[in-house]
């Protein structure tokens, strides 16, 4: 009966490029909190005892990136060199500069305005590209069934770290579920669980691994989603207590199928954290996830991919694409007209529409952007339901 196998991946906010993620939103967060119309581009890089921020950031903004950077690490749990990194006594460097006048020239007045066609949302996008976003009735979050798992367990074993239950174990961390699948492409049930967790040096993987299985897998995951024979794998190598920073260097940007679907839709390519929302690479995928999540619970289809693709300095779109993989109710074309009519895709109005311009990043940066029920996240609401059947 098993088609196929599918698996995804997750990370917890230890992982190293998790931190850096966090550091560079929690950078962005402070700066809109003060100047909402600030133009950031945050990356960090992360090594053994060093942060190092750098971008192009032009804000009227006054904020501490040290400071914040600090802070971003410290509630990580990395505050003391036992663990390999600790957030009190590593040095942090920055190397800012302002958005090229170049860019900003296109964000600043778009294409259409510039051509006498402007309604006062006149922004142009930050750069050409084309985004992604999915949505599936897999589970009740609209997510694919493997990603949305492997967060779970992912913020299950921060939960286990943080609340003293687990007390040896360290921040960083992965998960990894595979997910069988029948002809019909529908979920049957788990086949394997990965968890590599880091740990304090001296305890017995025994221990380890029953304390994971009891208080992670099985406190999460639904006896009735584990197929008779599923295979638990456990820090596999038989060791993990050097890690974060410590065991592998950091840097923003590099979990770009963690942030999203976890590989089981098409990704443009763009990462997300540290960037404001003129940045289509981030708010263009929040929008095409929007749509495709009220497509799917509008009943108009059971799977929907959305591509949307922008030339730098022009404020629409220069195509929006719809598959729903056979699964449509109704035809394709008169969705993606429905889409057309219902949802304005321009920068300026998807800042407006989403109300983008808050300092709402920094609990994006780990466990995924999408699919969240932990926090309110305004790409996640189906309030164009009515719209779209109609």
């Amino acid at each position: 009966m098993i088609k196929r196998l599918f698996t995804s991946e997750s990370v917890t906010e230890g992982h190293p490029d998790k931190m850096c993620d966090k550091i560079s939103d929690s950078v962005l967060d402070a700066i809109l909190k003060e100047d909402p119309m600030a133009r950031v581009a945050c990356e960090v890089t992360a090594s053994t005892g060093l942060i190092s921020i750098m971008g192009e950031i032009t804000t009227t903004a006054k904020v501490d990136f040290q400071g914040i950077a600090r802070q971003a690490v410290r509630e990580i749990g990395y505050n003391s060199s036992e663990v390999g990194f600790d957030s009190q006594t590593c040095s942090v460097s920055c190397s800012i500069h302002s958005q090229s006048p170049d860019i900003a020239m296109g964000v600043d007045l778009s294409l259409e305005a510039k051509n006498g066609e402007g309604d006062g949302l006149d922004h142009g996008a930050g750069d050409q590209g084309m985004m992604f976003g999915y949505a599936c009735n897999e589970t009740p979050e609209k997510m694919p069934l493997p990603i949305s798992m492997a967060h779970t367990l992912a913020r299950k074993l921060t939960e286990v770290r943080k609340s003293g239950l687990i007390p040896y174990l360290r921040p960083d961390g992965k998960t990894q579920v595979t997910v069988a699948y029948d002809e019909n492409d529908q979920p049957i049930g788990i086949e394997t669980i990965v968890v590599s967790t880091q740990h304090d040096d001296g305890v017995e993987l025994s221990q380890i691994r029953a304390d994971i299985e009891k208080y992670v897998i099985r406190a999460v995951v639904p006896e009735e989603m584990m197929l008779p024979d599923m295979k638990i794998f456990v820090n596999p190598t038989g060791r993990f207590v050097i890690g974060g920073p410590y065991g592998d260097c950091g840097l923003t940007g590099r979990k770009i199928i963690v942030d999203t679907y976890g590989g089981y839709a098409r990704h443009g390519g763009g990462a997300f954290s540290g960037k404001d929302p003129t940045k289509v690479d981030r708010s263009g995928a929040y929008m095409a996830r929007y749509m495709a999540k009220n497509v799917v619970a509008a009943g108009l289809a059971d799977r929907c991919e959305i591509q949307l693709a922008y030339a730098i300095g022009v404020a629409r779109p220069v195509s929006v694409m719809v598959d729903c993989f056979g699964t449509e109710k109704i035809p394709v074309n008169e969705i993606h007209d429905r889409l057309i009519k219902t949802f304005d895709m321009r920068p300026s109005a998807i800042i407006k529409n989403l109300g983008l311009r808050a300092p709402i990043y920094a609990q994006t940066a780990a466990y995924g952007h999408f699919g969240r029920q932990d926090v309110d996240l305004p790409w996640e609401r189906t309030d164009h339901i009515k719209e779209l059947q109609n």
